[in-house]
């Protein structure tokens, strides 16, 4: 499944409501944090959105912070169908983001959202 650009969470606003009145779980080499969007925000035909961050003081200078990035935006592509058209996900790397392996992210990426959204 393509990723789309209304997928992405691009307002500050947006951010910052996920953090004040989301919930987070600690994922290994990631912090997945999500909020269910109030049905008067949804917009037609667009499903879960999602928002990568990744600074230099918890992941390191630009190269390692573009490769996180990319690789937590790759789990989203994947696995987006595990996630619920109506939430925004806001996935913050870890100093640990880039030692793992892809496939033991997409592990717990996949299980953490069933868990969350049964």
């Amino acid at each position: 499944m393509r990723f789309r650009p209304e997928q992405h969470v691009r307002r500050q606003r947006d951010f910052q409501l996920a953090r004040e009145q989301g919930r987070r779980i600690e994922c290994g080499g990631f912090t997945l944090w999500y909020r269910a969007r109030p049905s008067g925000e949804v917009a037609e035909g667009v499903g879960a959105r999602v928002g990568v961050v990744a600074s230099t003081s918890s992941v390191g200078g630009a190269v390692q912070r573009n490769r996180a990035k990319r690789r937590l935006r790759e789990l989203f592509r994947r696995h987006q169908a595990v996630v619920p058209s109506n939430v925004d996900l806001l996935l913050v790397a870890r100093r640990s983001c880039n030692g793992l392996e892809l496939q033991e992210m997409e592990k717990r990426f996949i299980e953490t959202c069933r868990r969350v959204f049964p």
